[in-house]
C-alpha cells in the first residue's frame, strides 16, 4: 500500500515501528501535492516548510523512544476558515487575502498538542457559502474521481484532498452540510457533530447557531479518532458543552432499531442515489436490524427555514468585514488620499469594499439577511423561521422515541458538472436539502461512502440523537464491513 493510502493507525504503527520516518511520509505527501494539487486545486495556502520541521521534532520523539499520541505525525489539512496561527487565512474571500491568522483555533490547538502535522489550508467556497466549491473567491476546486465535476462544498478542498490522497485526513466546517455533502460527492467519511461539542472558536463564523468543525477522512475509524482528539468544552466557546460520557458499549444489532424518514424520497432524487441507499438499507435488514419507516413532517420546510435564519446570521457575522478593521483598505492607497479609488466618505469605503472584496454568493446572501430582518419583514420570516425550527427539532425528538438512528441519501444526486448549477441558485441550494435539518435541530449526522453510480460515489446517511456520536459511528463501522 502507498504512504498516501494510509489509515491513521496504519500510519502510526508504521512510525513507531520505524518502517519510515515522519519527514519521509511528509515528503511523499508533499511530492503528490505537488504533482496532483494542480489538477485537483485543494489548497488555498501550503505550510509544507513548517510541516518537515515539525515532522522531524516527531522523528527525535520516536528516536528517544518516547512514546507518541495517536495522530503525532500525521499530516492533515485544514479547511480555510479555521485559524492555523502564523498563517493566511481567507475564507476563499478576496476581502481577506492578506489576513494572517493571529492565534490557533481551539480544534488546531488540541491537534498540534497530538503532534498533527499540518500540510496547508484548504479551498473552500466563499464564508463557506456554497454546495461546489465554485464560489471560491480565488479558483473552484474539481473532485478527484471526475476532475470535470465539483467536489461538493463548502468543505470542498477538504474533502478532495482525502479523497485524492493528499492529505490523511482535513478538518471542515458544516453550517447546513457542508462537511457530509462533500464527503459523499468525494466517496469519503464526513461527520458532523452535535452543535456545541466542537469548540467554534478560531471558526471564522457564517451562522453562529448552525456551524460546526468536523473531521473529513478516508475511513469511519479514522473519523472517530480524529474526533475524539478535537471534541471537548472550551471556555474560550460559550456554546461548547462536554460531551456526557457515554459507555463505549458495542452496538448489538439485533437490538438495533433504524428509521427511514418517507419525506426523504423524495421526486427528482437521482434514481441511482435511490437505488444504492434503498440496497443499503436491506443490507442492514438482513443484519437483523429491525428497519422502521418514520415520518418527520416538517421536512419540506426546512431547506427555507434554512436560507432563512442563515442568510439573516450571515447579514450580521459579516458586517464586520467594511475594509477599516478587516478589509482592503489596508493593502490598497489612491493618488486621492482616499482609501479604495477616490472614496469620499466612509459609506464610499463600505461600498467600495465590499463591492472587491466579496464575491456573488456572499452578497447575495448578505442581501437576503438583511431583507428578513428588516423593519416589516422580521416576524414574517425571521421569527416564524425560528418557530419551524422548533417544529423540526421535534420532530427528530418524537422519532427517537422509537429509533435509534436515521438513515438517509446524504445528497439527492452524485457531483454534478463544473457550471451545471452556477447561474442557478436555487437548484444548487437543493444540494443541501437532505442536510439541513440537522443543523436546525443540532444533531449529530456522517456521511459514509454507500456505491458508485458511473463511478460516482454516493454517500449514506446516518443521523444520531444529540451526543450520539458513538452510535453513529459503530452504526458506520457495520456498512464499512458490508
Amino acid at each position: 500500500m502507498e504512504l498516501t493510502e494510509l489509515t491513521i493507525k496504519k500510519a502510526h504503527e508504521g512510525l513507531i515501528k520505524k518502517e519510515f520516518s515522519t519527514v519521509e511520509l511528509i515528503k511523499v505527501f508533499s511530492d503528490k501535492i505537488e504533482k496532483e494539487n494542480k489538477k485537483i486545486a485543494a489548497f488555498l495556502t501550503l505550510n509544507i516548510e513548517n510541516a518537515f520541521s515539525h515532522a522531524k521534532k516527531i522523528d527525535e520523539l520516536i528516536l528517544r523512544g518516547q512514546k507518541i499520541p495517536l495522530l503525532a505525525g500525521i499530516p492533515a489539512a485544514i479547511k480555510d476558515i479555521i485559524l492555523v496561527e502564523n498563517i493566511r487565512c481567507t475564507a476563499a474571500s478576496k476581502i481577506l487575502k492578506n489576513y494572517i491568522a493571529p492565534y490557533d483555533a481551539t480544534c488546531v490547538k488540541k491537534l498540534k498538542n497530538q503532534g498533527v502535522v499540518i500540510l496547508g489550508k484548504t479551498n473552500m467556497d466563499e464564508f463557506a457559502m456554497g454546495s461546489s466549491t465554485e464560489h471560491s473567491g480565488f479558483f473552484p476546486t474539481r473532485n478527484p474521481h471526475d476532475l470535470e465535476r465539483v467536489p461538493g462544498g463548502s468543505s470542498g478542498g477538504s474533502a478532495a484532498a482525502v479523497a485524492g490522497n493528499l492529505s490523511l485526513f482535513a478538518l471542515g466546517s458544516d453550517t447546513g452540510g457542508s462537511i457530509r455533502q462533500p464527503a459523499s460527492f468525494c466517496g469519503v467519511v464526513g461527520l458532523k457533530p452535535t452543535y456545541g461539542v466542537v469548540s467554534r472558536y478560531g471558526l471564522m463564523a457564517m451562522a453562529s447557531s448552525l456551524d460546526q468543525i468536523g473531521p473529513i477522512t478516508r475511513t469511519v475509524e479514522d473519523c472517530e479518532i480524529v474526533f475524539e482528539a478535537i471534541r471537548g468544552k472550551d471556555e474560550m466557546d460559550s456554546t461548547s458543552v462536554e460531551i456526557p460520557e457515554i459507555e463505549n458499549h458495542k452496538l448489538k444489532i439485533e437490538n438495533l432499531r433504524i428509521g427511514v424518514p418517507k419525506e426523504y424520497f423524495i421526486k427528482g432524487m437521482d434514481d441511482g442515489v435511490e437505488k444504492i441507499i434503498k440496497s443499503a438499507i436491506r443490507k442492514f435488514e438482513k443484519l437483523g436490524v429491525k428497519i422502521i419507516e418514520i415520518s418527520l413532517p416538517h421536512t419540506e420546510y426546512a431547506l427555507a427555514t434554512y436560507y432563512i435564519i442563515m442568510t439573516a446570521e450571515v447579514s450580521s457575522n459579516l458586517a464586520r468585514y467594511d475594509g477599516i478593521k478587516y478589509g482592503l483598505s489596508k493593502v490598497k492607497t489612491q493618488k486621492s488620499g482616499y482609501p479604495l479609488g477616490g472614496c469620499k466618505s466612509l459609506l464610499d469605503v463600505y461600498l467600495k469594499t465590499r463591492e472587491e472584496g466579496f464575491g456573488d454568493e456572499a452578497r447575495r446572501r448578505i442581501m437576503l439577511g438583511t431583507y428578513v430582518l428588516s423593519a416589516g419583514y422580521y416576524e414574517a420570516y425571521y421569527l416564524r423561521a425560528q418557530k419551524v425550527r422548533t417544529l423540526i427539532r421535534e420532530d427528530f425528538k418524537n422519532a427517537f422515541q422509537t429509533v435509534d438512528a436515521i438513515l438517509t441519501p446524504t445528497s439527492p444526486t452524485p457531483a454534478f458538472k463544473l457550471g451545471e448549477k452556477i447561474e442557478d441558485p436555487l437548484t444548487m441550494y437543493l444540494s443541501d436539502i437532505f442536510t439541513v435539518s440537522l443543523n436546525l435541530a443540532g444533531l449529530p449526522g456522517i456521511s459514509v461512502p454507500a456505491g458508485l453510480i458511473d463511478d460516482l460515489p454516493v454517500g449514506l446517511q446516518i443521523i444520531g440523537k444529540p451526543f450520539q456520536e458513538n452510535t453513529i459511528l459503530q452504526i458506520g463501522k457495520i456498512f464499512e464491513k458490508l
